[in-house]
């Protein structure tokens, strides 16, 4: 059984006991999130909703939350002695699936 979700303005495929990387939520470590933009949900028959599946819900729970790596921003003019340096660390929360209710 799987579900499609919709979070942080990307969908991800999920399963139960999946663990995945997702936009930052302002959610703390050990507490659970319900995700209700529920694109699509398979239990042997494919459901998908236009644009959501209606009553479909996917339950997770914080495992962690923390920055990527960092990802070096350099901007350079030839000829006119211009050049920035520049440093980006994107924040993320790590959930665990844990129900897909459908």
């Amino acid at each position: 059984m799987y579900a499609i979700i919709a979070t942080g303005g990307k969908q991800y495929k999920v399963a139960e006991g999946d663990i995945i990387t997702i936009e930052k939520l302002g959610v703390n470590d050990g507490e659970t999130v319900t995700f209700d933009q529920v694109l699509a949900v398979n239990n042997g028959k494919l459901s998908v909703g236009s644009p959501v599946v209606s009553g479909a819900t996917v339950t997770a729970s914080v495992v962690k939350n923390g920055r990527g790596k960092k990802v070096i921003v350099y901007k350079y003019k030839r000829k006119s002695g211009y050049h920035k340096k520049n440093g980006h660390r994107q924040p993320f929360t790590q959930v665990k699936i844990e129900k897909i209710n459908a």
